[in-house]
């Protein structure tokens, strides 16, 4: 515990400690405002879309009305710059996989309904804003209305209004599917970014701490007085737990700005652009349990990543050779981070599936699929099992590593040195 708070008072009180706030939170506002940019992107970006049905006819001329009503001037002439590019895709099935593989923004599958009427379906994974869905459930109105006049004589059977849905294309299925708010998808996506990216900076920050810090009571041989009047799991364990409150600290400052710039980025995007109020960017996708899961997966992936940099740190004699395991150490959290923003982007693959379940990486992957809403129960409960067995044992290996390296000195930073300590542990 007296190692913990002298930890923690060490970091707060220091100058690196503000900066780092201060370029962090910088950091947390700018990603909070990216929605504010992509709106503006968007108003000038061609939309893909997909359209499918089991009535090839059907799909044929949804296009052509689709792309004569949301394509043309208000005099029916061609617009300059088209926002929509339609295609027709062989089959509803078809048009589900070309949105999950990213080829397009959205698919639209149309399907005739047994009391009359079409069933339009937007399949998307987050690629299409609010506004551009409310224009495809116009053109979905116009193709309704189209059908029902070349179907049938207008006095023989009443128009049916069309059904509209948005669905996600994870859950999504020919004729059914989960229906979600494309505000609240962006929402939970925008959150995601935010989370993910604090945890991976946060993580491999406070993991050059840990070990910068026992790098410097070795290099003034504090370490070697510190041994003897504690053991080497008290060292160790109140070195983490001390940096990572301060940690926990620097956290809560960065993310209080970046969620008070979420809640105004919508309405300054409804100022400035003029858009229709539904289209602001809420905090929907900030929910109590995914608050909860990044503080959890933040705690365990800190554990875990500063042992190995507090095993590691052991190591070295010298602080310039904090530079050379940098890198390395940095490479899992790498490795876990670009996974991350794959599933942040709506990818279901079984790359991510298996990634969200590696220790090292489940802190990043399960957290942006949390997110996006795309995880079983018993998928969270191996992730956070396995990785909450695996801490204690990394720690363990780290406690002994860190007592075989107290007295290691003028030995070269290499991956041999490092395996034969591991081995000697």
């Amino acid at each position: 515990a007296l190692v913990a708070r002298r930890e923690y008072s060490e970091r707060v009180r220091s100058k690196a400690f503000l900066v780092s706030t201060l370029l962090m939170a910088g950091l947390a506002v700018v990603i909070a405002l990216i929605p504010l940019a992509v709106r503006v992107v968007d108003r000038a970006t061609v939309t893909r879309v997909a359209i499918a049905s089991d009535d090839q006819a059907l799909s044929v001329r949804a296009v052509a009305a689709m792309d004569a009503f949301l394509n043309a001037n208000l005099d029916g002439s061609p617009r300059a710059e088209q926002p929509f590019v339609f295609e027709v895709v062989a089959s509803p099935e078809a048009a589900v996989g070309v949105v999950s593989d990213g080829l397009v923004s959205g698919a639209v599958l149309i399907e005739r309904k047994p009391e009359g009427g079409l069933d339009f379906q937007v399949v998307t994974v987050g690629g299409l804003a609010q506004d551009k869905a409310q224009i495809l459930q116009i053109g979905a109105f116009a193709v309704g209305v189209l059908d029902w006049t070349a179907s049938a004589p207008p006095s023989a059977v009443p128009f049916v209004p069309p059904t509209f849905a948005v669905v996600d294309a994870g859950a999504a299925s020919v004729g059914g599917g989960a229906t979600i708010d494309t505000a609240e998808y962006a929402s939970r996506r925008i959150v995601g970014i935010v989370f993910v990216v604090l945890s991976f900076l946060t993580l491999v920050f406070y993991g050059l701490w840990v070990a910068s810090g026992v790098v410097a009571e070795k290099a003034s041989r504090v370490m070697e007085l510190l041994i003897s009047a504690a053991t080497a799991p008290q060292l160790v364990v109140g070195k983490i737990t001390g940096i990572g409150l301060a940690g926990l600290t620097q956290v809560s400052l960065v993310l209080i700005p970046a969620i008070v710039m979420m809640v105004l980025s919508g309405q300054l995007g409804n100022t400035l652009l003029g858009d229709d109020p539904a289209a602001a960017t809420s905090l929907a996708g900030l929910s109590p349990g995914l608050l909860a899961a990044f503080l959890v997966y933040f705690v365990l992936g800190f554990a875990l990543y500063a042992s190995l940099y507090a095993g590691a740190g052991s190591l070295l004699s010298r602080a310039e050779d904090l530079q050379v395991i940098a890198l390395p150490l940095s490479i899992p959290a790498i490795m876990g981070y670009l996974p991350a923003v794959l599933a942040l982007s709506g990818s279901t693959s079984g790359f991510i599936r298996f990634a969200s379940y590696v220790p090292l990486w489940s802190p990043f992957v399960m957290l942006s699929r949390l997110a996006v809403g795309r995880v079983e129960p018993w998928e969270l409960a191996l992730s956070l099992g396995l990785l909450i067995a695996t801490v204690p044992l990394v720690a363990l290996l780290a406690i002994r590593v860190y007592r075989a390296g107290v007295l290691l000195y003028g030995q070269p930073p290499t991956m041999r040195t490092f395996l034969r300590v591991v081995r000697g542990a």
